[in-house]
């Protein structure tokens, strides 16, 4: 192969080369796209997209379950976020999803601890996993906040600790907040902590 044909080689690999992902997500960056979903059904028993929340001018998009003891205590901070933003006139949708494939994760137990809780926000399921893993998503909770353009304003934790009396920064909150007035979240990226999503393994 000759210099030249090397050289072109090389930059056709450039266009073809992954983003670089953010501080703590190693899939994607404060600005990026965020990823396209559809067709994950609810515990309300509808198909849901993202498509189907275009008139909000922000979407709070989380990944939780049922089964992690931090993501449970963060169901009554979910709640109170929800019925403080997302209502039927706000300007923010909240939506929950879960993508564990244990048998404590699946969908009837989302139904039953969603009844329980009285969810007031759309909590979906993914066992395909595509959506955590198209977000870089790896925590249970982690939330991401898309602007009107659906690009990532957001992502990381909610607040400073997972114990709510011990909280003093609302990380979720400050970021509405700015992304509502036109501006830059900052910080635009934490590190998320809680239970470790637990990926399907693949059979060999």
């Amino acid at each position: 192969m000759t210099r030249s044909a090397v050289a072109v080689f090389a930059l056709g690999l450039v266009g073809v080369v992954p983003a670089a992902g953010g501080e703590f997500n190693q899939r994607l960056n404060i600005g990026d796209p965020a990823p396209v979903w559809s067709g994950l059904p609810g515990v309300d028993d509808q198909k849901h997209a993202l498509a189907d929340f275009k008139d909000k001018p922000v979407l709070v998009l989380v990944f939780t379950c049922t089964s992690c003891p931090v993501a449970q205590d963060y169901e009554d901070r979910l709640i109170a976020f929800a019925k403080k933003h997302a209502g039927p006139g706000g300007q923010v949708a909240l939506v929950a999803v879960n993508v564990n494939t244990v048998e404590e994760d699946r969908l009837p137990q989302m139904k039953a601890r969603a009844k329980q809780k009285g969810f007031p926000f759309p909590y979906l399921y993914d066992e395909t996993q595509k959506i955590a893993k198209g977000y870089g998503a790896e925590y249970t909770p982690e939330f991401f906040v898309l602007d009107k353009d659906r690009k990532v304003a957001y992502m990381g934790a909610m607040d400073d600790t997972s114990n709510a009396a011990q909280a003093k920064v609302n990380h979720l909150e400050a970021a509405v907040a700015a992304v509502l007035k036109g501006e830059t979240p900052s910080p635009g990226e934490t590190l998320a902590r809680g239970c470790r999503i637990r990926w399907e393994r693949k059979r060999r």
